[in-house]
């Protein structure tokens, strides 16, 4: 009886032990918050600057002149760094989650950032990107898998993607399909030979529909409802993303994709990737990203938050659910 009273003892005080830790909480369920406030990423924010190759080209600072709220914001550039313009090189200045912070891939999370682009915005017809969510690649797997959501700028344009696997279409070759998928289709870009396809999922004011001619077919693997607020202009000054995440591969996934407290496009389908060689985890990250290219790209960044609530997460807004 003694011997069992004392190991029940020391399961308890292990587990006071345990609560009382400053060990980082690795869990979906933890809420992540950086205002960029100091010299250094928050602990509380669970965010790091990656460092490899196509990284160096980029820079970070944390600085007090343009700011959201608060003293502070975050400064990413990118300057040319790759020998070659054509040769697939891509130049980055991305601020990752910490591994051990990543959320379930079959999890649903919010996410919330501000953006403000620097001036001159690019217009170029170019890839850049400014935010893009992806599931993990087990190292040494083949294959090049896209984010399953991604905020991208073209012609000086925002606009938002979905991507998932391969699915034959519905219809293909249609001229301005942007304008013209039937009721319950979407606009795509068909990839087979990489088993995905990219959806145009949202865009900004000015888009026209030539600005969509690489989504050239149409789906109906995803359902989009259209709140009826655009994307923002690039140029309009501080931006509030909000986004809730929950891939489903398998037709469960949801997307919500709000914009300075109003509701852009709510996404549900088939959403990301099921391929073999993929982690058991989503993962965000933030910041320039583009192809090769000839200048300085310059953004800021402000108010991180990440919460499976989403009332922690979008302010200045009615969240859905």
């Amino acid at each position: 009886m003694f011997r069992i009273a004392l190991v029940a003892a020391i399961v308890v005080l292990s587990g006071v032990a345990g609560a009382q830790s400053s060990e980082p909480q690795a869990s979906p369920q933890r809420k992540l918050v950086d205002g960029f406030e100091g010299r250094d990423f928050a602990p509380e924010g669970g965010l790091y600057y990656r460092e490899n190759f196509e990284q160096s080209a980029g820079t970070y600072e944390f600085q007090s002149l343009v700011k959201r709220t608060g003293t502070g914001g975050l400064k990413l550039s990118v300057v040319p760094h790759c020998p070659n313009l054509n040769d697939g090189c891509s130049e980055r200045a991305e601020i990752w989650e910490k591994t051990e912070l990543r959320v379930p891939y079959d999890q649903g999370v919010w996410y919330g950032f501000a953006v403000n682009f620097d001036d001159p915005v690019p217009n170029g017809d170019h890839r850049y990107l400014i935010a893009q969510w992806k599931r993990e690649i087990i190292p040494g797997a083949e294959g090049d898998f896209s984010p399953f959501l991604a905020l991208r700028m073209e012609l000086g344009k925002l606009f938002a993607t979905v991507e998932t696997n391969y699915l034959p279409p519905v219809s293909t070759g249609r001229e301005n399909v942007a304008a013209r998928c039937g009721p319950g289709e979407v606009p795509v870009w068909l990839r087979p030979d990489v088993n995905q396809m990219r959806i145009l999922a949202a865009t900004d004011g000015n888009w026209k529909a030539e600005d969509g001619s690489l989504f050239n077919s149409c789906t109906n693997a995803v359902t989009i409802t259209d709140h009826g607020n655009p994307l923002p202009d690039p140029k309009s000054g501080w931006i509030d993303f909000v986004v809730y995440t929950k891939p489903g591969p398998d037709g469960t996934g949801h997307i919500e994709l709000y914009a300075n407290g109003k509701p852009i496009v709510t996404v549900k389908g088939h959403i990301g990737h099921a391929d073999e060689g993929l982690g058991k985890n989503q993962y965000f990250k933030f910041g320039p990203y583009r192809a090769a290219d000839t200048t300085q790209w310059t953004l800021y960044y402000d108010d991180f938050r990440r919460s499976p609530h989403c009332a922690d997460v979008l302010t200045g807004g009615v969240c859905p659910f």
